[in-house]
């Protein structure tokens, strides 16, 4: 099962967190049949195993359509049984909104930083709302001072995108290419001993540690930065459609949960206690 799995999502070019993700979700579902052929389960097995992870595994919402995805993929793409799903209902997920830092806050996150390497990764990561990946993946023929703009190229979704280069940025990373050790070769961001691109891992550690540093307790991480990014251009009027394009969205939708941390029009909302307060004169 797994094997035919792992063909079929490499022939249709999946990524290889998608292949690891589905063959590990796939691969739970067999440990919990025993001697159950998987390709025989018929829709209401289905229906109760899923209630299973629910009920007993008590996985979240996240996790389950994770799982189903996996599973719908496996039934409906490799084995070619299309109504296998149909009739099994999905959990609603929760509305979560993105966790951001605002600008007194990252200000103390980029000054906790002494490494020059590390601050221009941080930098580049909210000045461009970049995700770890491609941030990891950034070369230097990348950048385009010429057009002042930035290439992002096979993003999620194989999806190659520009986002703008600001003076400043373009100033930081000059001056981070030029008097830092021997400069990178071929990745923005290289590690010194082996001269590869950083792995993602590092650069998470080096925002969770620059975090800590910095005493910021809010449960935020390198991908808050980009959550930032979005939101504090919202802030200043910048067009969402526009911001769709920057952070590489596929759907508007996906863009407009920004729109329920902005602050922009919030700010002009007064709350009806300060009219009475005034009108009133009520005392405290």
């Amino acid at each position: 099962m797994l094997p035919s799995l792992l063909q079929y999502l490499k022939l249709k070019a999946y990524s290889p967190s998608t292949n690891k993700t589905y063959t590990n979700e796939v691969a739970q579902l067999l440990q919990s049949l025993n001697n159950t052929p998987a390709d025989d389960l018929t829709t209401d097995q289905i229906k109760q195993y899923l209630l299973h992870c629910y009920e007993d595994l008590k996985l979240t919402e996240n996790t389950l359509h994770s799982r189903i995805n996996a599973l719908k993929f496996y039934y409906e793409q490799v084995l070619k049984k299309e109504k296998n799903f149909w009739d099994i209902p999905r959990p609603k997920k929760p509305l979560q909104l993105p966790k951001l830092l605002n600008e007194q806050e990252l200000g103390k996150l980029f000054n906790s930083l002494t490494n020059k390497k590390h601050k221009a990764m941080l930098f580049a990561a909210y000045s461009a709302g970049l995700r770890v990946s491609e941030l990891a993946a950034l070369k230097i023929t990348d950048i385009d001072s010429g057009r002042m703009q930035l290439f992002i190229q096979r993003a999620k979704g194989k999806k190659d995108r520009y986002v703008n280069l600001s003076p400043v940025r373009l100033d930081i990373l000059r001056s981070y290419i030029k008097n830092t050790g021997p400069g990178p070769k071929e990745y923005l961001f290289e590690s010194e001993q082996t001269g590869t691109a950083y792995p993602t891992r590092t650069i998470q550690q080096i925002s969770s540690n620059a975090k800590q540093k910095a005493g910021i307790r809010k449960e935020v991480g390198i991908h808050s930065l980009r959550h930032s990014f979005a939101t504090h251009l919202l802030d200043k009027g910048v067009d969402i459609r526009y911001i769709k394009d920057l952070l590489g969205h596929f759907n508007i939708k996906t863009t407009e949960r920004y729109l329920h941390v902005s602050k922009r029009q919030l700010m002009n909302i007064v709350s009806p206690l300060d009219d009475l307060w005034k009108k009133e004169n009520i005392d405290w």
